[in-house]
C-alpha cells in the first residue's frame, strides 16, 4: 500500500518510470480479470490498456484514497460491463448464453496461459450469471470489500453479499460436477 501511495506520488509529477511501474504491478491480475469478466477474451489486453490511457489522462489530478489494486480493478471491471453491453446490443444474444460462450473459447494462446484448471474455472466462471461473477471476482481476486462493491454496483450490500454466497455455491457444484466426471 506505501508502496502504491509512492508510486502514484511520482506519477503525479510526471515520472513515467512510476506509471510504467504500475502497469507492470498490476497487468497480468488486470487482463486475468478482464478476460474472465469479458464475453469476447480476446479484448482483455484492449481494456486493460484502455484503462491505463484513461490513469494516465488524470495524471495530475489522481488522488488514491484506497487499494490502488482495486481501483484499477474497478475500472477494468467498468470497461469489461460496458464493452459486455455494447456487444450485446450489436448481436442481439441473450448474456448467459454470451458468456458461456466466450468461455468455451478454443484459442489456442489461452489454452497455453492458462492452462487446464484455469480453462476448467472459466468454463464455470463464465456459466455464473454476469453480476455473481463481477462480485466475485472483485472480492476474491481483487481485494475489494463488500462495501465497496456495493457503492461501484449501486445496490445495497446485502445484494452483493447474496451474489457472492450464490457464486460460490454455483462454482462449487459446478466445479465438483466437472471434477467427477
Amino acid at each position: 500500500m506505501l508502496e502504491d501511495k509512492l508510486l502514484v506520488w511520482k506519477f503525479n509529477r510526471g515520472n513515467l518510470g512510476a506509471l510504467r511501474g504500475v502497469y507492470e504491478k498490476y497487468k497480468d491480475d488486470l487482463v486475468t480479470l478482464a478476460a474472465v469478466l469479458l464475453t469476447d477474451v480476446s479484448s482483455a489486453e484492449d481494456v486493460v490498456h484502455e484503462v491505463f490511457v484513461s490513469f494516465i489522462e488524470s495524471s495530475r489530478k489522481f488522488r488514491l484514497t484506497g487499494s490502488l489494486k482495486g481501483y484499477l480493478a474497478t475500472c477494468v471491471a467498468n470497461n469489461a460491463r460496458n464493452r459486455n453491453k455494447s456487444q450485446r446490443r450489436r448481436s442481439g444474444v441473450v448474456p448467459d448464453e454470451m458468456s458461456s460462450a466466450g468461455a468455451d473459447s478454443d484459442n489456442p494462446e489461452l489454452a497455453a496461459v492458462f492452462g487446464e484448471e484455469l480453462r476448467q474455472l472459466s468454463r464455470a466462471l463464465g456459466q455464473l450469471p454476469y453480476e455473481q461473477r463481477e462480485v466475485l471476482l472483485l472480492h476474491i481476486y481483487s481485494g475489494m470489500k463488500f462495501k465497496a462493491i456495493s457503492k461501484q454496483q449501486n445496490v445495497s450490500i446485502n445484494t452483493v453479499q447474496g451474489r457472492y454466497r450464490y457464486a460460490l455455491d454455483k462454482l462449487r457444484s459446478m466445479l465438483n460436477g466437472e471434477v467427477e466426471k
